[in-house]
């Protein structure tokens, strides 16, 4: 079995680039895909998050770009990359610079939230390779500021989450667009019926990678949960918790954008460093949060779904689902968070009497029954409608239209209630093996 970079094919340029960004060996997707998408194949991968897809698709991209000569022309596009999210567009971005350093190739990234104008700008002369919201290219296009029919590679990451926000009608139109022949690839950490939908349209035979079961967790993450009556229980156990290790890297995840920000404001007035993001968020402030949260001066990030597929923080050691999301697969994604580069981590979810039906979804999904690490099996409660409370702080639309950007508010599973950290069974852990600092 290959074990080294160098073995899979790429431009020598790439492997001094992975090897100067600290990657050793290729993981086991990055083996699968590679040499399949350096042939030419479209490409179906299904791969949990945190193993390494970005430079799955990214390095075969880039080495195929590096052989052709093909001049950049005015608002030309040669390679597009879809993600549902800001934040995921952002860290695929720099991920992708990382790979083309030391050669020609520009990645540049367009999404809502910030200037179309300085966007156009940017265009104007063309780009090797474009990391974009769907919403925000949509825009771009209807100015005529941008051209895709020179663009001959297509991928869709996360296309589990664009198809959960409502972006199919988005990629109808852009697909069209694009150049002929064309190669595409889609990547995704789980496997809905809609995903052979969307691969039957947009895929030609294409080659399926699989390193683990759709819906399973990463294989270091510790799962609970906690039954919680009320909203005021969930914020009290919350709270204990993360007194429980407050040098942990903690992200907790609420269901709506208006409970996030509640929640976090009750975390720094109970003298947490604590901020959040979500859609109400400017693209500013999101940014400044993750770089505080990336950085350890804020300690705990409160975010709604619209994080779940964008943040690759390696030394997050706890996430706690406050709320359960109201979409399964989206359990999948949050505790995703954790456990990354190899790290252990907890996932922990607080559950109220109108979630007991989510959380029977969720042990669906993960074909587990999760365990129960304290509280009262709460009385099954009719969930409230859409637009109503409910849910210990939950209830609401599922919005999370913040990631799509050009101000469009896609459907999707918006928020998911904060998750929350494994108490007196971490402890136990702790005595086994040693918390890595965060």
């Amino acid at each position: 079995m290959m074990t080294k970079f160098a073995e899979l094919g790429l431009n020598p340029k790439l492997v001094t680039a992975v090897s100067d960004a600290g990657y050793e060996t290729p993981t086991p997707i990055q083996v699968q895909a590679i040499p399949l998408v350096l042939e030419g194949r479209d490409v179906m991968g299904l791969a949990q998050t945190g193993t390494g897809k970005t430079a799955a698709f990214g390095l075969p991209l880039i080495h195929q770009l590096l052989n052709s000569h093909d001049k950049r022309q005015p608002k030309s596009v040669k390679a597009l990359v879809l993600a549902p999210t800001r934040e995921l567009v952002n860290q695929i971005a720099d991920n992708l610079r990382l790979y083309v350093q030391g050669t020609h190739l520009k990645v540049r990234t367009v999404v809502g939230g910030v200037s179309i104008n300085k966007q156009i700008s940017m265009l104007a002369n063309g780009i090797d390779i474009l990391v974009a919201t769907p919403g925000r290219l949509i825009d771009l296009m209807d100015r005529g500021s941008i051209r895709l029919d020179t663009a001959t590679f297509l991928v869709l990451d996360e296309a589990d989450q664009m198809l959960d926000m409502g972006f199919i009608h988005a990629l109808r139109k852009i697909a069209p667009e694009l150049g002929e022949p064309r190669q595409t690839m889609l990547f995704s950490a789980t496997m809905p019926k809609l995903m052979a939908e969307l691969s039957k349209a947009y895929l030609t035979n294409p080659a399926r990678v699989q390193v683990s079961p759709p819906g399973k967790a990463a294989d270091k993450v510790t799962q609970g949960l906690y039954y919680c009556p009320d909203r005021g229980a969930k914020i009290t156990r919350l709270v204990d918790l993360l007194r429980h290790d407050e040098q942990a890297l903690s992200l907790v995840f609420s269901r709506t954008k208006h409970g996030a920000e509640k929640l976090m404001k009750h975390l720094v007035h109970e003298g947490f460093a604590a901020v959040s993001i979500h859609g109400n968020k400017s693209q500013g402030q999101r940014d400044r949060a993750l770089a505080a949260f990336r950085a350890g001066e804020a300690r705990i990030l409160v975010a709604t779904d619209v994080a779940a597929r964008g943040i690759d923080i390696p030394g997050v050691s706890h996430v706690y689902n406050f709320d359960l999301p109201e979409v399964a697969d989206n359990y999948v994604h949050r505790i995703g968070r954790t456990a990354r580069a190899g790290a252990d981590g907890d996932a922990i979810s607080f559950v109220s009497g109108v979630e007991l039906g989510l959380l029977r979804d969720i042990e669906k999904v993960m074909k587990i029954e999760i365990p129960v690490l304290g509280g009262k099996r709460p009385a099954e409660e009719k969930r409230p409608q859409r637009g109503q409370g409910g849910g210990g702080g939950g209830g609401g639309r599922r919005g999370g239209g913040a990631g799509a950007g050009g101000g469009r508010k896609p459907r999707g599973a918006q928020g998911a209630k904060p998750s929350g950290n494994p108490g007196g069974v971490s402890k136990q852990r702790r005595r086994r093996r040693p918390r890595k600092s965060a």
